[in-house]
């Protein structure tokens, strides 16, 4: 479709493939994430249950017209060959334990097809090259790979979702530099608790003409405004790896925040939204809809509903979006993924800060060593 709108689901919603609150049922999470007249995107990676998250959204899409709906793929991490590494996931395609440079464009083709099949389309209108190492970021013969299939018809755009933590800044910066004329679309973090580092990357993508997905919406449900402290969580939910207190922090920042959505008739959820594609080259948000536990906890399709009713044009005033972005300022709050200056060695997801990277820093007035360090360790 032309245009998809300014919301998305993600497959990662609904708590069976990434772990975010209660896992739902077939028949819940299929209705979660089929798509309507007012959220017709939705977005899935082929990684997610190692195929299963595509398969539920194929069932989702049962009943629907191909034409009303858009359709985001994701391909990256091997799992048809490579092993599973703990928390890290499988490898990258670009591995050099799986494959040679001459091998990727087939991994890439063959992904995209397998994925394809197991949803039950012909075609994306979106494929994503997801979570990217250096090479996926940097080397030539990835995005020709890419490339390659928006040729074949496999989809109608291409596009590179960093992950899977905040960071990849310079990154990012070097790949939208090097291959802005082949991408249509990036995929980052960014909320108003989040501002930092998303919002370095998105001069590049709006001179680049590359559309922006903003994902982690809700920071970790608080702007569902369902969370509060002491919430329960399971013993493997992905926000207990986010830093003792940030709850407390989070709620204290959304009383901060709520005047300013109260004076619009805005959720929190419709005013992070709204916050978001106030920026330049923002197009569409994707927060994660979570079913919190307990038998009193909000239903996730009430939170699909209050999403439905974000408004598309912005409401909100500069001095506003400056307002919010004050009060959720997170500069420095971690350990960025990909180059950061703090690294000294290359690791799977971190490495150190080069000449290169540097120089495509400071063309977007980020300076790795003043912008990018982890300054509350």
């Amino acid at each position: 479709m032309d245009d998809p709108g300014h919301l998305a689901l993600g497959t990662w919603s609904g708590g069976r493939f990434m772990h975010f609150g209660e896992p739902l049922d077939d028949a819940r999470l299929e209705a979660l994430l089929r798509p309507d007249a007012a959220i017709p995107a939705v977005i899935t990676a082929d990684t997610y249950g190692t195929g299963e998250a595509d398969r539920v959204l194929g069932r989702a899409l049962a009943g629907t017209t191909r034409d009303d709906v858009w359709i985001a793929g994701a391909v990256g991490h091997d799992f048809y060959e490579g092993e599973r590494e703990g928390a890290k996931g499988f490898p990258r395609f670009t591995d050099a334990r799986l494959r040679g440079p001459e091998a990727w464009a087939d991994y890439l083709r063959a992904a995209a097809e397998r994925s394809l099949e197991r949803i039950g389309i012909d075609r994306f209108d979106l494929l994503m090259l997801h979570n990217p190492d250096r090479s996926g970021y940097h080397d030539p013969r990835v995005w020709e790979g890419m490339a390659a299939l928006k040729a074949a018809g496999l989809t109608d755009a291409i596009g590179v979702a960093p992950g899977p933590a905040n960071g990849f800044t310079l990154d990012l910066l070097a790949c939208l530099e090097r291959f802005g004329e082949l991408l249509d679309w990036a995929m980052v973090i960014l909320n108003p608790m989040e501002p930092w580092p998303g919002e370095y990357v998105l001069p590049a993508a709006a001179a680049a003409d590359v559309k922006v997905i903003t994902r982690v919406v809700d920071y970790g449900g608080i702007f569902w405004d369902d969370v509060r402290p002491g919430h329960p969580f399971r013993d493997f939910d992905h926000r207990k790896f986010r830093p003792e207190g940030w709850i407390d922090r989070g709620v204290e920042r959304l009383e901060e925040m709520r005047a300013i959505a109260d004076r619009h008739g805005l959720t929190p959820i419709q005013l992070a939204s709204q916050w978001n594609l106030a920026h330049p080259a923002v197009e569409m948000v994707v927060p994660t809809l979570i079913q919190e536990a307990g038998p009193d906890a909000r239903p996730v399709e009430d939170k699909r509903a209050e999403l439905a009713a974000t408004p598309r044009e912005v409401v909100l005033s500069a001095e506003e979006i400056l307002a919010l972005r004050t009060i959720g300022d997170n500069a420095g709050c971690m350990a960025l993924k990909g180059a950061n200056p703090d690294q000294a060695e290359v690791l799977t997801d971190r490495w150190p800060v080069d000449e290169d990277l540097a120089a495509a820093g400071e063309r977007w007035g980020v300076v790795a060593e003043r912008d990018l360090r982890h300054l509350h360790a």
